[in-house]
């Protein structure tokens, strides 16, 4: 057997299957977090938009107190959410906007070491401008 023992026979399968397992998993964490990265993104621009329209429910403007009508700018950022497709909550007082969104991504890769899905969510405020 030209040298070589008989206990080494294989050992570079062991090796090999390891190195690319180690492949996978890194491709994994490259493609899911490019992924989860881009969820993150469009949380964080859901949530900004929804606020941004629940803050445009303002009344009293002319009688010099503006205040934010909280019924309406709470069911102005749901509808906003419902109509881009994200959950999420919204609450609000007399002065700012606050919504919450949450977004579920279903990994590909990283499937195959168990990881099902993760969620990401962003949390963002808007204040009406009322000072021209």
């Amino acid at each position: 057997m030209n040298g070589s023992s008989r206990c080494e026979l294989g050992s570079i399968s062991g090796f090999v299957m390891v190195l690319s397992m180690t492949f996978v998993a890194c491709a994994g964490l490259a493609f899911d977090g490019g992924r989860m990265i881009a969820a993150r993104v469009e949380a964080t621009d859901a949530a900004e938009n929804a606020a941004r329209a629940g803050a445009q429910q303002v009344t009293s403007l002319r009688s010099g107190s503006p205040s934010i009508d909280r019924n309406s700018a709470v069911n102005s950022a749901h509808k906003f959410l419902e109509l881009i497709g994200v959950t999420g909550t919204a609450t609000a007082d007399e002065y700012s906007v606050t919504v919450t969104t949450n977004i579920k991504v279903p990994m590909t890769l990283l499937r195959l070491f168990g990881v099902r899905d993760k969620s990401v969510s962003a949390v963002r405020s808007a204040q009406p401008f009322t000072n021209p």
